[in-house]
């Protein structure tokens, strides 16, 4: 997933091309990322792209989702067992459907800025699947130069370029990351 574009596209672009484009899947977020839900509803065709949308919040929700507790919260790992269990549900809602569509799962958790004293990095990790590949992205922030919505916007942004990149879509949306930040693709 390359962090730098030449040719500049905004998210409801994005969006649009995903839903003219063949591909269905699921999304799951977790901490983060909810924007690029909005973003994807927010486009006419929705229906042709996105099977289901969940945020299991709490710990319980998420371990439900995923089928097992992980090993660590808020991890590369993490991400890679929502954007399988994202798959697989998408395989499970697309079951006797017409067509035979390319399917995908999302999953991005996250820790970002929050009202509270937390320990630990503000970060994100994101990770799609499908049934030929899968990949990500992962994000430490900088806590003391950004805001929750900031962050937020973000995440989002490496969660719609997941989808571009299962999709076989080749733009991308731009995001900066600061000198004191760090992004990590996920093979």
């Amino acid at each position: 997933m390359p962090e730098q574009v030449t040719a500049q596209i905004t998210a409801q672009q994005l969006a649009q091309k995903f839903h003219g484009t063949p591909g269905r899947g699921c999304i799951v977020v977790t901490g983060s990322g909810i924007q690029a839900i909005s973003d994807l509803f927010a486009e006419p065709g929705a229906s042709r792209t996105i099977l289901e949308a969940q945020v299991p919040y709490s710990r319980k929700a998420l371990h439900e989702f995923v089928g097992e507790p992980t090993e660590q919260h808020v991890s590369a790992n993490e991400a890679q067992l929502m954007a399988r269990a994202a798959l697989k549900r998408a395989q499970q809602l697309a079951e006797g459907d017409d067509g035979d569509q390319p399917l995908f799962g999302v999953g991005c958790t996250a820790a970002v800025a929050t009202d509270r004293v937390r320990r630990g990095e503000d970060r994100a990790h994101i990770a799609w699947a499908t049934n030929t590949g899968s990949g990500g992205g992962s994000i430490w922030f900088d806590k003391q130069s950004r805001s929750r919505a900031d962050e937020d916007a973000i995440v989002s942004a490496i969660v719609l370029n997941s989808i571009a990149e299962a999709l076989g879509i080749e733009e991308r949306l731009e995001f900066d990351v600061l000198e004191t930040e760090r992004f990590d693709e996920i093979d």
